[in-house]
């Protein structure tokens, strides 16, 4: 568990200090819209805005919000709204990152486009500066869209999501620092230090590499702008008690794993520093902040996964929740 923050508790930076749906040591959750919650919370006190929006789908699913099934074309407008309140609550070197679902224009076989409209939109008219694009790689996704990746065979499966980070500041000004985030060397890299030498020079893109370029040993590798993860955890206390019948509570189908979360967590932000998920969700965002020992926020709409997300941070007991008794194993006849 992370260590208690010496800093102002998140719920005092409300106005009118509401009781929040729930809280822990670093952070506190609250139910309703997030466009009404920002409104009340002190300006210019949010490091990292980390969030998944609701996406832009052409098949209908429900989620139980009102955000459900957004139209791509509707989608920057509407998106816009939450966007002026985040830019006044992030301080001046403050980040906005946003993961994007991508979608299909309806009927064909072509990209919609509205992930890169939006970014566009954020620059253009909420004076945001693109920092950064990155992509989240999920191996596991299954093969769609079905129609043109598994029956019709004339694409590949979409496996790719957009993120993009913003900052505020038109010099670039953030608290990134990708010492926080370097990966251990590959194999390769291992073997050119034991080697010892490097096949330096003048490059056909007129590059020049100097002898000891990349001879020198750091703590760890600069990773790529690609993130390649798993989907959703599979054995974690969220699933397994959100699994369970008992509880009755309903857990998110469309969460990101807490390590997306946690990635841009440790590379944009400082012990201590505060947290914002408009759109929390089964707050993912919120537990990758508290285990990096950040303070945070979370707002979410609908209360089945406010539920459901208080088994990331408490057990049932610590929820005053019954557990089920567990049945007696049935005995196994005894043949003769």
């Amino acid at each position: 568990m992370a260590e208690r923050s010496r800093q102002a508790h998140p719920s005092r930076l409300i106005t009118g200090r509401p009781p929040p749906y729930y809280k822990t040591d670093y952070g506190a959750a609250y139910l309703g819209d997030s466009l009404e919650w920002m409104k009340r919370v002190r300006r210019s006190s949010v490091r990292l805005v980390m969030t998944s929006p609701p996406f832009a789908l052409l098949k209908q699913k429900s989620y139980g919000t009102k955000f459900d099934n957004i139209a791509p074309d509707t989608y920057v407008d509407w998106f816009m709204k939450y966007a002026n309140e985040i830019y006044d609550l992030l301080t001046p070197d403050g980040s906005l990152v946003v993961h994007l679902g991508g979608t299909w224009v309806q009927g064909q076989p072509i990209k919609s486009i509205y992930p890169f409209k939006l970014a566009i939109e954020l620059c253009e008219k909420s004076r945001f500066k693109l920092a950064q694009d990155f992509y989240w790689i999920n191996k596991a996704r299954l093969p769609t869209p079905a129609e043109w990746v598994t029956i019709k065979r004339i694409r590949l499966k979409d496996a790719v999501d957009p993120v993009f980070w913003f900052c505020k500041d038109a010099t670039g000004k953030t608290l990134a620092n990708n010492r926080r985030v370097l990966k251990p060397y590959s194999k390769s890299m291992e073997a050119l230090y034991k080697r010892g030498y490097y096949n330096h020079g003048l490059r056909p893109s007129g590059h020049r590499i100097s002898p000891t370029s990349f001879l020198k040993r750091n703590r760890g590798a600069i990773p790529p702008n690609y993130l390649v993860l798993g989907g959703t955890e599979s054995n974690t206390s969220y699933l397994r008690y959100t699994s369970d019948k008992s509880f009755n509570v309903r857990r998110n189908p469309a969460r990101y794993p807490v390590a997306l979360a946690d990635f841009f967590v440790k590379f944009l932000t400082r012990k201590g520093d505060l947290v914002l998920d408009p759109f929390a969700g089964s707050n993912s965002t919120g537990e990758a902040a508290q285990q990096r020992s950040r303070r945070w926020l979370a707002f979410e709409i609908y209360e089945p996964y406010l539920l459901g997300s208080r088994f990331r941070f408490f057990t049932p007991e610590q929820l005053g929740l019954t557990l089920p008794a567990q049945q007696p194993p049935v005995p196994v006849p005894q043949t003769s």
